[in-house]
């Protein structure tokens, strides 16, 4: 396993194969929400679904820790705490917003502006570590994707496009991304990478249920054969692309393998005007992914000789 995550071709296509992983994610949630009769107004039916996954996908990389490393699942009382507060923070809170917020926009939009979560962590990490400050290099990249994230927004009308509930969620799903990114890196030291995945998405997806279950109106969720794949494929796409990257962050410069997710952005973009009904890509949108892409690229790319002090770099995550 270790010479097949050190392996140069392999390094890339793996992280190459997890950034379309994640960049699906984005028409699979659109198709589910309209196959099984979701009404974009409906935050409970939202809340649930959410919860369905991310403990389905939170228990499954448990379950991949239990066989490899037994041991790595069991944490401390104080490590315990940790993890609720960040289930908390990085899936109660940032998936409310995700899911709801992409009830309200496309799915190219939805991809291109989740992927701010990205430039908020260069930011947020330039006042927390004194080895990652802004340069030019990265403030070129920050300026790069923030006029591609507001690019998406323009419609063919040359007419800025906002709802606080749409557009604005995705953002704040970036701001809250990029908070527990850091968050994650200064409280959860001396835990199992996979064992701090799958506890925090298990601990914030259960609260998610227990907040929404309750609350649920009869046929909210319609539940198909079809739907129940999409929920099953949702969830193992979370699982199978946290575990695999992990596993390269494990034996490679972090700075080397972020760069991948540039891919993000674009795979979302792609596979929503393929899958989802009535998107198409426009001049705007090609404008936008370009941007964003190059801005996740250049804040990322660290050059090919990479200092053992660099690694310590934050570890910008997508769920």
């Amino acid at each position: 396993m270790k010479r097949i995550f050190e392996n140069k071709w392999s390094v890339v296509g793996i992280a190459i194969f997890c950034s379309i992983l994640w960049g699906s994610a984005f028409p699979v949630l659109k198709v589910s929400y309209e196959e099984m009769q979701m009404n974009p107004d409906d935050v409970i039916a939202k809340i649930v679904f959410a919860g369905m996954r991310f403990l389905l996908a939170g228990l499954l990389v448990l379950a991949f820790l239990l066989i490899i490393s037994p041991k790595k699942i069991l944490v401390t009382r104080r490590q315990f705490i940790v993890l609720i507060i960040l289930g908390i923070v990085q899936t109660t809170l940032l998936y409310f917003f995700f899911y709801n917020g992409l009830a309200k926009v496309s799915g190219m939009q939805g991809a291109i502006l989740s992927s701010s979560g990205t430039f908020f962590t260069v930011i947020l990490a330039h006042y927390f570590y004194k080895n990652d400050r802004l340069n030019w290099k990265k403030t070129v990249g920050l300026i790069a994707g923030f006029t591609g994230i507001a690019v998406a927004n323009w419609g063919e009308g040359l007419q800025l496009s906002f709802q606080w509930d749409g557009e604005g969620f995705m953002i704040a799903t970036g701001i809250i991304n990029a908070i527990a990114t850091i968050m994650a890196k200064e409280l959860a030291t001396g835990i199992h990478p996979f064992a701090v995945t799958g506890w925090q998405l298990s601990i914030g997806a259960t609260i998610l249920l227990l907040i929404g279950v309750p609350q649920i109106n009869e046929g909210a969720i319609v539940f198909t054969p079809f739907g129940y794949g999409l929920l099953i494929y949702s969830a193992l796409l979370s699982a199978a692309a946290f575990g695999l990257w992990y596993s390269l962050l494990k034996y490679n410069h972090a700075g080397e393998i972020s760069m991948y997710k540039f891919i993000v952005p674009v795979a979302g973009t792609i596979l929503s005007s393929i899958f989802i009904p009535g998107e198409n890509l426009n001049i705007f949108i090609l404008i936008a992914i370009t941007m964003v892409a190059l801005g996740i690229f250049v804040v990322n790319y660290t050059g090919r000789k990479v200092a053992p002090a660099e690694n310590k770099q934050v570890r910008i995550e997508q769920s």
